[in-house]
């Protein structure tokens, strides 16, 4: 029996949509067709499409695979690089420096 698909928020699934249609435009303007793209990502043309339409259940390797035919895989990297809100969090929990009085 399949295990039961995760809800996703329609702000995830915004982006889900938006990485896909990047992913197909960059195949377009290479001038690849789906099927070479599957072959070259060792995944189905059925895989692609779903790629391509921000399905949530295609996992993170297929779509790092699809980067990599596209030469794109460096563009993988820049996913959570720079982590704000976790370096604030950080700073927040480091210890404050003991301040000496400064008595004569």
């Amino acid at each position: 029996m399949p295990a039961k698909p995760q809800p996703i928020f329609p702000s995830e699934e915004k982006i889900l949509v938006s990485l896909g249609e990047r992913i197909r435009l960059a195949r377009l303007r290479r001038g690849l067709s789906a099927e070479i793209v599957a072959e070259r990502s060792s995944i189905s043309r059925m895989t692609l499409h779903r790629a391509e339409k921000g399905y949530p259940a295609v996992s993170i390797g297929t779509y790092l695979r699809i980067l990599a035919s596209l030469q794109l895989q460096n563009d993988f990297n820049l996913l959570a690089k720079d982590d704000l809100l976790g370096r604030r969090l950080q700073d927040l929990a480091l210890p404050k420096p003991k301040v000496k009085n400064a008595r004569p």
